[in-house]
């Protein structure tokens, strides 16, 4: 059963979603959220530890904008949380959810070749 969580991810507790409806609506947009190739390879980047901007394009190949625009993108969706530290600001995930996604499809993907 997929649960509700308010946002960002890491405030409030999840609560059962029992209503099919609205499991399908927040189902299509936790993959609307993970639809864009960059966003996966950021998740996949994060799952191990928190990152700053520089850190992140100096392993993702992109312009600093755009960076910034997906990071925002996962942040509102409830994917990541940020810190600031002087003038750094750190991302993490605060849904696991979606790492553990991002990991299997992947994983699976690449173990079939396509």
């Amino acid at each position: 059963m997929l649960t509700q969580t308010n946002k960002p991810a890491s405030k409030g507790a999840a609560t059962p979603v029992n209503d099919t409806d609205q499991v399908f609506e927040l189902a299509a947009e936790l993959f609307r959220v993970m639809s864009a190739p960059m966003r996966l390879r950021i998740i996949s980047s994060l799952c191990g530890a928190e990152k700053n901007v520089g850190e992140l394009l100096s392993e993702i190949n992109t312009t600093q904008p755009n960076m910034s625009q997906h990071l925002n993108n996962l942040f509102q969706a409830g994917v990541l949380g940020k810190r600031r530290e002087g003038v750094q600001i750190y991302y993490r995930i605060v849904d696991e959810r979606v790492a553990k996604l991002c990991r299997t499809v992947c994983t699976q993907i690449a173990l079939q070749g396509e």
